[in-house]
């Protein structure tokens, strides 16, 4: 396989707990979004093009935060991530203001991606080797019945600022993922790593495999996504607040047989904004990685 693999950015949403538009909202010394270090990373680990999902509302921010600096350097494209992305007449909810998860945001990128691909959060700092990983990976390994996903160690994947929801992993012998628990109310208390969501007390072992939003997917996985999004819609038809998540769609090609997920190795860095405390914290981190010559002084001169 030699086309090069394409980097797909889900940027449409809120930020709700963050208080602003966390996408398109400036960390690195120059202004750089926290997204621009991911798409440094990527065109460094020979991704090709960069799809970005958007909101209507962001969009011609986005183009212009985006097109002016990467022009020449890979190539861009961008969805619109709608209420009625996907959604036939018969089955819209009068009300609906919430968009429909992760997963749907993939769907809609259905039509711009042909190539094995990567999904990635915006807002979220995944480190050069998460990319390198995924780069080899999507290049020589990815097949329909084998996608991966990167995985962060829970330890580093905490916030001092609050508590943290987590894709928390279910490893097999071989190291695959096969199963994944979304825990809520995570946080360190004391020597121990605690969630206290869903009315139960659980600890965590530190070095226990968390999803960060980081998979490498194979191109006819859209296929299997856009047949669970039609199955989701109806029977989720009452519910305003019904979110169509990545894990969901993982989840069940595990437990159909229909692909394994390979856990990579690449997360060894992370850091993210949650919480607007969290934002001098990730402004000192890219401080760091400049001054260690991570990266150049400025990312696109």
């Amino acid at each position: 396989m030699n086309q090069k693999p394409t980097l797909l950015v889900l940027a449409a949403g809120m930020g709700s707990r963050y208080g602003g538009n966390k996408q398109i909202d400036g960390f690195g010394p120059n202004g750089e979004t926290i997204l621009e270090y991911s798409i440094y990373d990527a065109i460094q680990a020979g991704f090709g093009k960069v799809v970005f999902i958007v909101r209507d509302e962001i969009l011609e921010e986005a183009k212009e935060m985006f097109v002016p600096k990467m022009a020449g350097k890979i190539e861009l494209d961008f969805v619109v991530q709608t209420l009625d992305s996907f959604v036939p007449a018969e089955l819209k909810q009068e009300g609906r203001k919430k968009p429909f998860g992760t997963a749907h945001a993939v769907l809609c990128a259905k039509d711009a991606i042909k190539e094995p691909f990567a999904v990635i959060n915006a807002d979220d700092f995944y480190g050069r080797e998460a990319f390198v990983e995924v780069g080899k990976f999507l290049s020589t390994e990815v097949k329909p019945d084998l996608n991966a996903m990167v995985g962060y160690a829970i330890q580093n994947v905490l916030s001092e600022n609050g508590t943290v929801s987590r894709g928390v992993c279910d490893t097999n012998e071989k190291g695959q993922l096969i199963g994944m628990v979304e825990r809520t109310s995570i946080a360190r208390e004391g020597e121990k790593i605690v969630s206290r969501g869903e009315n139960e007390v659980l600890e965590i072992a530190e070095d226990t495999p968390v999803s960060m939003n980081f998979w490498g997917f194979h191109q006819e996985v859209f296929q299997d996504i856009e047949e669970m999004w039609n199955e989701f819609l109806p029977a989720n038809l009452d519910n305003l607040k019904s979110e169509f998540y990545i894990p969901t769609v993982a989840n069940n090609l595990i437990q159909s047989g229909k692909s394994a997920f390979e856990i990579l190795k690449g997360g060894k860095v992370w850091f993210g904004v949650t919480y607007t405390d969290d934002r001098p914290v990730v402004i000192e981190a890219l401080k760091k990685l400049h001054a260690e010559g991570e990266y150049p002084e400025n990312l696109w001169k």
